[in-house]
């Protein structure tokens, strides 16, 4: 395989098994308005971050976020009702996750080629089996979508008949159910992609949420699965020792945007289960990382990384982001 840059992060072998979770702001910033050539700009931008990392011989799975994109097309739905039939959660889910897919495994074949490396990157596109009956469907908590002010919230739900909720200080955003991952549909082909030299993007969104029935068929539901915590079951399941997440700030913090806000380096997995139950971060915002990461350290793997895209691998080598080990 060609390659015209250092194929190596220091600290790690080259047959390493990585998975690294990317936040839906990577391919569609919250404070812009998100047109196909913004989306590629950032795409563009993932793949030049990740680009030491994708250069690695090594077993790489990426995921990604869709909060923004996803509730794009629920918003494009809703104001074409009356004309268009609109589509359930899942089929949106998956659109939203081709799409992003899509441009994700454009830009990084790309960034590659620049450097002389032929490496092929390959979107699956991944169904997460949840539970029927998991609580969550009675208690919509995930957000999706813009951040609107709180009249604005108000007025979209007496239209729409949406729920919108405050999240984490930022503004107003619609949510939906968000049930725990139970198994990533067609693991053994991501296994098998990854294992085959090729750079695998799975599992986009959290994966599109379906329930199996008592013969084995399958079927769609309407909600949306947090991405870390499906991240976190398919690096479990895949054996892999270390999940990086990569979002919009440098560290988790604690007290964050405080005055006194303290960013944390290397943390314990017992600190960190300490600092999750105290209730320190946000539900809308680190929380759900925090979660993934420690469910990740829990079930078996060694090493969870929560980091900014742009120290990707400097966090792949423990020299940037938090750093969470057993």
């Amino acid at each position: 395989m060609a390659n015209t840059i250092q194929s190596t992060v220091e600290g790690h072998s080259p047959k390493d098994r990585i998975l690294i979770a990317v936040g839906g702001n990577a391919i569609h910033p919250t404070k812009r308005p998100g047109t196909v050539e913004q989306q590629i700009e950032f795409a563009i931008k993932t793949g030049n971050a990740l680009l030491p990392i994708l250069a690695m011989d090594n077993q790489l799975v990426i995921t990604h976020g869709n909060g923004p994109v996803v509730g794009k097309i629920l918003m494009r739905q809703i104001l074409t009702r009356d004309t268009i039939p609109p589509m359930s959660m899942d089929v949106c889910v998956a659109h939203s996750q081709g799409g992003i897919a899509y441009l994700l495994m454009q830009n990084l074949e790309n960034a590659l080629r620049n450097v002389g490396n032929d490496r092929h990157v390959v979107c699956l596109l991944t169904q997460v089996e949840v539970d029927p009956k998991d609580p969550a469907f009675s208690n919509p908590t995930k957000p999706v979508g813009s951040f609107y002010s709180e009249e604005d919230a108000r007025d979209i739900e007496k239209k729409l008949g949406w729920t919108m909720r405050e999240d984490s200080g930022r503004g107003w955003r619609y949510v939906v159910p968000s049930p725990l991952p139970k198994h990533i549909v067609d693991i053994s082909l991501i296994e098998t992609i990854a294992k085959s030299g090729a750079v695998v993007i799975a599992g986009g969104g959290g994966g599109i949420p379906v329930v199996r029935n008592d013969d084995g068929t399958r079927h769609g539901v309407e909600a949306v699965i947090d991405k870390d915590l499906s991240s976190a079951l398919m690096a479990n399941v895949l054996g892999i020792d270390t999940l990086m997440i990569l979002t919009a700030v440098d560290k988790v913090y604690l007290n964050f945007g405080e005055p006194n806000q303290l960013a944390l380096g290397d943390v314990s997995l017992s600190e960190m289960e300490k600092l999750q139950t105290s209730g320190e971060f946000a539900e809308g915002s680190m929380g759900p990382k925090v979660d993934a990461a420690i469910k990740f350290l829990q079930d078996g793997g060694k090493r969870a990384v929560i980091a900014h895209l742009d120290d990707a691998v400097d966090g792949l080598a423990g020299t940037a982001g938090t750093q969470i080990t057993l």
